[in-house]
C-alpha cells in the first residue's frame, strides 16, 4: 500500500513536466486534464515551478486578444472546453486579461451551443442530437467555475439540470450503471431503436461523469437547492460500480463484462473511480469508509500492473485506452468488440492526469 508521506502524485507530475514541452501543447481536453492535475499538485506541495510550466504551455496558445490557437467556436465541440479550466488559475495569478477573454470566448460557445429537445448540449455539431456521457466533464466544471467567477446563478441552474437529465437519460435501471451515449433522433446505427441508448457501459465515460459532478460541486454554492441531489446521484453511480471492481482492484474497460476474453483492466477509468471515491469522502458527500479501502486497492493495482520507472527515474503509466467514441468515419458501432480493440497505450494524458488526481487524493487522505 502507499506509504505515509509518499508523494507519488508529485513524482508523476514531475515526470510529465520533464517530458511535455510547449511545442507539444494542443488545445485539447486531455492536455487540459493533465495540466490541471499538475497545477493541483503544485498547490498541494508548494511547487511554483508547476505553475510556471503550465503558464509556458498556455502562453503560445492564447493571443493578446484572448483568441485561442486552433479553436473554432462554430465547431460547437464540447471537447474543446475542458482545456479552458486552467485559464482561471492563469488569470488569477497573472492578471493577464487575455486569459479571462479566452474563458469568455469559450463561454460564448456554450451560450449558443445546440441542444437536444430535453435541453442537454449536443456532444458536437458533427454528432447532432447526441448526448455523450463524457461531455458532462468536458464543459461542466468549466461552466460552473465561470458561473462562480461571473455570479451567474441561472448558469448554475442550467449546469446542474444538465447533469441530472444526463443521469436520468443514460442510467440503466437494472445495474445502476450509465450507458456511454444517447441519440435522441435514433438515427445512429449504435443507438437502440426504442431507447436511443448505446449498447455498453464504457468505464472511462462513467469516470468522466463522476469527476464532473465532484468538480462542479467545488464551485456550486452551498445554498443551491439541487446540491444534495448531485451528491446522491454521485453516490448511486459509485455504489453501482463497486460490485464490478476486480478482486485485484481495477475495473474493466467495459465495466460489466469481466468474463469477455478480450476485455482488460483499464487504467484511466480505474483512476477516475479511485479519485471519485476518495474525493466523495473528503468533501463529505459520503461517509462510507468502504470507498477509501476500494479506492486504495485500485491505486495499488494500477501501480503494480501498469506503472514503471525508466533508467532516468521518470515514471511511465500504461494500460490506457487511447480513445473510444461512437459513429464518425470510419464508423464506430459501440459493440463490445469495438471497445476492447481500440489501442492500449502508455503515457496517455487521460490516464496519467486522472491517476495523478487519484494519487493526490490518496496522499491528502493520509
Amino acid at each position: 500500500m502507499m506509504d505515509r508521506g509518499e508523494r507519488l502524485s508529485l513524482k508523476l507530475a514531475e515526470s510529465v513536466v520533464s517530458r511535455y514541452k510547449p511545442s507539444q501543447m494542443r488545445w485539447h481536453y486531455e492536455h487540459g486534464l493533465v495540466i490541471h492535475s499538475c497545477l493541483l499538485v503544485g498547490e498541494a506541495y508548494d511547487r511554483e515551478e508547476m505553475f510556471q510550466w503550465a503558464y509556458s504551455m498556455y502562453d503560445p496558445m492564447v493571443g493578446k486578444d484572448g483568441q485561442v490557437v486552433s479553436y473554432r467556436l462554430g465547431e460547437y465541440n464540447l471537447d474543446q472546453i475542458n482545456a479552458g479550466r486552467n485559464l482561471f488559475a492563469l488569470y488569477q495569478k497573472t492578471k493577464e486579461r487575455r486569459f479571462l477573454q479566452a474563458a469568455q470566448l469559450l463561454k460564448s460557445q456554450l451560450n449558443s451551443h445546440p441542444r437536444t429537445l430535453s435541453g442537454v448540449f449536443w456532444h458536437k455539431e458533427i454528432y447532432p442530437w447526441q448526448i455523450w456521457l463524457d461531455g458532462v466533464y468536458m464543459q461542466g466544471p468549466f461552466n460552473a467555475q465561470f458561473c462562480k467567477v461571473s455570479g451567474d446563478s441561472a448558469g448554475f441552474d442550467d449546469t446542474v439540470e444538465q447533469v441530472i437529465k444526463v443521469y436520468r437519460t443514460l442510467r440503466d435501471p437494472k445495474t445502476g450503471l450509465l450507458y456511454h451515449a444517447y441519440d435522441e433522433s435514433r438515427g445512429q446505427r449504435w443507438s437502440d431503436a426504442e431507447t436511443g441508448l448505446s449498447p455498453h457501459f464504457w468505464g472511462r465515460a462513467i469516470g468522466w461523469y463522476c469527476m464532473a459532478i465532484l468538480d462542479i460541486l467545488d464551485f456550486l454554492p452551498e445554498s443551491h437547492p439541487k446540491r444534495g441531489e448531485l451528491g446522491r446521484i454521485l453516490t448511486q453511480v459509485l455504489d453501482s460500480l463497486l460490485p464490478y471492481q476486480s478482486e485485484s482492484g481495477m475495473w474493466y474497460q467495459v465495466v460489466d463484462k469481466p468474463e469477455e476474453k478480450e476485455n482488460y483492466l483499464e487504467t484511466s477509468c480505474s483512476s477516475m473511480f479511485a479519485y471519485s471515491l476518495l474525493k466523495a469522502l473528503r468533501v463529505g458527500i459520503s461517509r462510507n469508509e468502504t470507498y477509501r479501502k476500494q479506492a486504495m486497492l485500485a491505486i495499488e493495482d494500477i501501480r503494480e500492473r501498469y506503472l514503471r520507472e525508466d533508467e532516468r527515474g521518470s515514471l511511465h503509466l500504461g494500460g490506457i485506452c487511447s480513445v473510444a467514441g461512437l459513429g464518425g468515419n470510419p464508423y464506430r458501432d459501440g459493440s463490445l468488440h469495438y471497445y476492447v480493440c481500440e489501442p492500449v497505450v502508455e503515457d496517455d494524458f487521460k490516464g496519467v492526469g486522472s491517476f495523478i488526481l487519484a494519487c493526490l487524493e490518496a496522499e491528502q487522505a493520509m
